[in-house]
């Protein structure tokens, strides 16, 4: 297991510089976490050992653990000596079973004390990594803040994912709604179906996240400055936007499936009056062929008409005129 990939890297940094530290063992991590500055653990995928190892330096409650491997709904908890916050990931992609795209979450747990962050995921994220990137390059926006202000914009980066998402799916719903009105087809109702599933996914996520920074932005969480509160109140003024756009694209997606339903209705209810017009021009002309097939031309009641030379043209006249009267009337009643 030698060439296993690094999973986990340090950065201690301060208002002048950045240093990069190893974190192989517990007595690294120890040395990184009481390290004069800033210190961020940044986790993807890690072992078992690693979990026990930043449990043991960071006094990390197994349940917290287990919530970011378990890959339940966002929150925050507030511990003694750190806050603990999950988020998630969101982005669009293929599904696993189907072609469709559908919306993939994976989790993010973030655990800062005053002076130092834990970030777990269970893979490589591009929000955490953005962030990263930044105070590697020493960002002097990043560098002169302390743990809580690099979790908010680490929070921030992933809530900056979910208008992606949003806007992906608010241009799908326009693109089903001008087909419902084109051409309604089988697909169209799966397509607004997927959408509905990938709004119901999102909302989600959205929901609880928003409430975890409303816990953030409150003061309630002692290892948040009250000069950093201010920027996880932008994030939950975002979050409720995003809530309210998600509720916006549930009623639009609800409404064009109505649509759909409404116009298929429409079509069958299109065929059904072609199908009632037919029967009714044909229904005269049956019983006119019904009577002239009863052929009682040798009773005394009989029917006369039959030994005329020109009966026949003359029955074949009479139930053309008689159909295209019907369709004339059809036509002016507005039903064909």
């Amino acid at each position: 297991m030698g060439d296993r990939r690094v999973t986990v890297s340090a950065f201690v940094y301060d208002g002048d510089h950045v240093d990069r530290r190893d974190a192989v063992d517990a007595d690294s991590l120890r040395a990184a976490r009481h390290a004069t500055g800033t210190t961020w653990i940044r986790v993807s995928d890690p072992t078992d050992d690693e979990y026990d190892r930043l449990s043991a330096v960071f006094d990390l409650h197994t349940l917290e653990i287990e919530d970011v491997r378990g890959n339940v709904d966002p929150k925050v908890e507030v511990f003694p000596g750190h806050t603990f916050l999950l988020v998630k990931t969101a982005s669009l992609r293929g599904g696993e079973t189907t072609f469709e795209e559908e919306i993939r979450d994976r989790p993010v747990g973030l655990f800062f004390g005053h002076d130092w962050l834990v970030t777990v995921a269970t893979e490589k994220t591009g929000a955490v990594g953005t962030v990263w990137d930044r105070i590697q390059r020493e960002d002097p926006r990043l560098l002169r803040y302390h743990a809580d202000f690099t979790a908010y914009r680490v929070v921030d980066a992933v809530v900056d994912e979910y208008l992606v998402v949003l806007d992906e799916i608010g241009h799908d719903i326009e693109v089903v709604e001008d087909r419902i009105i084109d051409d309604p087809d089988t697909e169209t109702l799966e397509t607004l179906n997927s959408l509905r599933r990938e709004l119901l996914s999102i909302r989600r996520i959205v929901w609880p996240t928003r409430d975890a920074m409303s816990v953030l932005s409150k003061g309630d969480a002692d290892h948040v400055r009250e000069s950093t509160e201010k920027y996880y109140r932008d994030v939950y003024d975002h979050l409720v936007q995003h809530v309210e756009l998600v509720e916006t694209y549930r009623d639009l997606a609800g409404g064009a499936r109505d649509i759909y339903l409404n116009t298929l209705s429409q079509s069958t209810n299109e065929v059904m009056k072609r199908l009632t017009v037919v029967a009714t021009i044909i229904l005269p002309l049956t019983f006119v062929v019904g009577v002239y097939g009863m052929n009682f031309g040798a009773s005394p009641f009989g029917m006369p008409e039959l030994g005329w030379r020109y009966s026949y043209p003359a029955v074949l006249l009479g139930m053309v005129l008689t159909a295209a009267a019907m369709l004339r009337h059809f036509r002016s009643e507005g039903w064909l």
